[in-house]
């Protein structure tokens, strides 16, 4: 894990009843630090590029993203998410909010 890590940066597009649409930004050398997702959500890659995932035990792993590649996640991950690459990690994640009749 990167000692000094910086950490990434967020930006809210949309917040509605049904969906949070945020951008993710990492450079270089930062992290999302560790988070449980509370919804299920997808994620769009705006750039290719690599991720590194710290689980909770500490097992790392690599997600290659490709550019408009998009890929579904159900509520309850729980990670860290890393750039430990020389450019920048761009994508959307949707989270979708559950319906309640």
């Amino acid at each position: 894990m990167l000692a000094d890590k910086s950490e990434a940066k967020s930006e809210v597009q949309v917040d509605n009843d049904e969906v949070r649409v945020t951008e993710w930004r990492l450079a270089p050398g930062s992290a999302t630090g560790h988070h449980t997702h509370g919804m299920d959500y997808v994620i769009v890659p705006v750039v290719a590029g690599e991720m590194t995932i710290v689980a909770p035990d500490g097992e790392r792993s690599k997600a290659q993203l490709a550019a408009g590649k998009s890929y579904f996640r159900k509520a309850g991950v729980q990670h860290d998410v890393l750039n430990e690459t020389a450019t920048e990690i761009v994508f959307l994640e949707i989270e979708l909010k559950p319906r309640y009749a």
